[in-house]
């Protein structure tokens, strides 16, 4: 399996919508992350374009976004814009657990 950077951009003027459904969207990226799958994910800074990263193991770059676009969030049409590239950790702590 491959690891893959998954990006979100969050639709303009969505906050509240997106606090309103975060305890759906968490309660799925722990389901991920249980299975394996969710290494890693959590949102840009308050000072960044509104989005967020999110680090999932999968087959393909076609699993890895099948399974962002079963997020609550973007089923809400709260995210704009998946992106998906893999990625090969090489060196440092998190390269070393996965």
């Amino acid at each position: 399996m491959a690891i893959f950077a998954v990006t979100y951009t969050y639709a303009p003027d969505s906050a509240a919508a997106r606090d309103e459904h975060r305890p759906v969207h968490r309660e799925y990226l722990g389901v991920l992350s249980a299975q394996g799958v969710n290494l890693c994910s959590g949102p840009w800074g308050t000072e960044e374009e509104p989005g967020a990263l999110l680090l999932f193991r999968a087959d393909s770059r076609e699993e890895a976004l099948a399974l962002a676009e079963k997020d609550p969030f973007h089923i809400q049409g709260l995210i704009t814009r998946i992106g998906v590239r893999e990625w090969i950790p090489v060196m440092g702590p998190l390269a070393e657990h996965l």
